[in-house]
């Protein structure tokens, strides 16, 4: 029996109801559902030996990274986010990481909060889309204190982590939390201060807010490295689990296409541009060598992968998709 065939009795049947095939099939029928134009909660989920790490995406917004990177001209840039089908003003991630040790539930950086702009901001949804909720959160790490990354602490003018205590760099805070260098600041800059002293400022009066000092084990598995330049006290996070190991870098990069190839192009965004490009030139070198994970909090979400090395620069190989069991 030929396929059509088999087709014969449905056939018949919807001209008995008054319909026609060709109705069903046209392009009519599908005009009237509306685009969604929206993706899923944006969590991604990995396991990195016994620990579990969530990239958690606090959203995107759209940089002029032409005109903010350093080291090319607008037109070097253009032509490298052409080769790459971008273009500026880029798309621009936004993401933290949540480390379940088993032990403790660590939560690297947290997102803009109400400090960035209306398409920021997520990061609290997503978290508890991903399955968590803030109260179990038991610590907390700044890689350095610009709004994308504390304005998420607070919600509401509280803390939105009521039982976590929040780890930065002794450094990063002194800088940011001081009264004088917030008056000496550039006009452009002063609600970088004011949004930092917000954000902390619930945990500080709680007593939970505990700098630290350079590099140092924060909790079994994970350690603060130092890598200043981009702040004062830009710190990265190294977690390390069954001889397996990731790094979380923050901001010792913002735009993958044109920093992994070229390490030496900077961004107007850091403090010290000079130590910024020797620390990321240092850990790029180290990452290829030794084939562990990055998650930059700019890199494409979910911003894990590893770097392999490339003539004078990189390429970042983001990982492939998995579904945990």
């Amino acid at each position: 029996m030929k396929f059509e065939g088999l087709l014969a009795p449905a056939r018949a049947a919807l001209i008995a109801a008054g319909l026609s095939v060709a109705a069903l099939s046209g392009a009519d029928a599908l005009a009237s559902a509306p685009m969604a134009k929206i993706n899923a909660p944006a969590f991604y989920r990995v396991m990195l030996g016994d620990f579990e790490v969530t990239a958690i995406s606090d959203g995107t917004t759209d940089l002029p990274v032409d005109t903010l990177l350093k080291g090319l001209s607008k037109e070097q840039v253009d032509e490298i986010l052409a080769k790459n089908f971008l273009k500026s003003p880029l798309e621009s991630s936004f993401n933290a990481f949540l480390i379940n040790t088993g032990s403790k539930l660590v939560l690297v950086d947290t997102g803009a909060g109400g400090l960035f702009g209306p398409t920021l901001g997520k990061m609290l949804a997503n978290l508890k889309a991903s399955g968590y909720q803030p109260e179990q959160v038991d610590e907390i790490y700044i890689t350095h204190m610009h709004p994308d990354h504390v304005g998420g602490l607070i919600a509401e003018g509280k803390a939105a982590f009521p039982n976590a205590v929040v780890r930065a760099d002794k450094r990063e805070s002194d800088y940011w939390l001081s009264d004088d260098n917030a008056k000496k600041a550039p006009d452009a800059m002063k609600g970088f201060f004011q949004g930092a002293k917000a954000a902390l400022a619930p945990y500080v009066a709680a007593g939970k807010f505990k700098p630290f000092t350079g590099n140092t084990e924060l909790v079994p598995g994970v350690k603060a490295l130092a890598s200043a330049g981009h702040t004062p006290g830009h710190t990265s996070y190294v977690v390390e689990s069954q001889g397996q190991k990731l790094v979380v870098i923050g901001d010792l990069i913002h735009v993958a296409a044109v920093q992994f190839p070229d390490p030496t192009v900077t961004i107007g965004f850091d403090t010290d541009s000079k130590a910024a490009e020797g620390e990321r030139e240092k850990l790029f070198a180290d990452a290829a060598k030794g084939g562990y994970l990055l998650a930059g909090a700019h890199l494409s979400f979910p911003g894990i992968g590893h770097l392999v090395a490339d003539g004078k620069g990189y390429r970042f190989l983001p990982l492939n998709f998995t579904q945990i069991h």
